[in-house]
């Protein structure tokens, strides 16, 4: 057999109902107890737990701990991407002539995938960069141009903000409901965390969404025409 990546034991990390549940509650870009997650999953805690070790040695989620609480989230942004598109191939197979993508309108208009905006808000900030050139394309990747650095810096992002980290700072990132890209990467978990701290916007508590205000909206409006 050719050497190659396994998908065939990711897909089976991913595929078992339980774990499928565990993944997609941590696509909310919080971390959660294991207790959280055996609700969420609908599984006893010892279950749980022996879910979280598989997925942890598949290098789908990752632990953390702080005091005696021990936490778990998604190990990257490659992991999460991977659930994002599975949840939209996923959600297009039972009626194929719907809308792609949530249901919920709240959620085709704006929530997080992992830790940076999605769906027709995040769809607009990146579309907005691209197209007054302060998303550019070089030879180490996506970045932002001079003038999007100084575009930045109104929100309180400055390059210096990402020294020593590591790349990507900047991802393109498929939408699973527009089908067009969102700004993903370091980048893109700057822009959320400073429209969350401007106020326009917050996260409604155990969703994926994202609201904003009627005056946040406006506010995002004139930010990313």
């Amino acid at each position: 057999m050719a050497e190659g990546p396994n998908i065939s034991r990711v897909a089976a990390l991913i595929g078992d109902p339980a774990r499928a549940s565990i993944l997609v509650a941590l696509m909310r870009g919080q971390a959660l107890t294991v207790s959280e997650l055996a609700t969420e999953a609908g599984v006893g805690l010892p279950t749980a737990s022996s879910h979280l070790a598989q997925l942890q040695a598949g290098g789908l989620v990752a632990p953390r701990k702080e005091g005696r609480h021990k936490y778990f989230r998604l190990a990257s942004e490659g992991a999460a991407g991977v659930i994002e598109a599975l949840m939209g191939f996923a959600g297009d197979l039972p009626a194929p002539k719907r809308a792609p993508g949530p249901r919920d309108p709240a959620l085709r208009r704006a929530r997080v995938c992992y830790n940076h905006l999605a769906g027709e808000m995040g769809v607009r900030l990146y579309d907005s960069l691209i197209a007054r050139g302060h998303l550019v394309t070089g030879t180490e990747g996506m970045t932002l141009s001079p003038g999007g650095w100084d575009f930045a810096s109104d929100f309180g992002i400055t390059s210096g903000s990402f020294a020593g980290l590591r790349p990507p700072l900047c991802r393109e990132c498929l939408d699973w409901s527009a089908r067009r890209s969102h700004l993903g990467g370091r980048l893109g978990r700057a822009f959320l965390g400073a429209i969350e701290a401007k106020g326009w916007a917050r996260r409604l508590a155990g969703t994926r969404i994202i609201a904003f205000t009627p005056e946040g909206e406006r506010a995002f409006a004139r930010a990313f025409p």
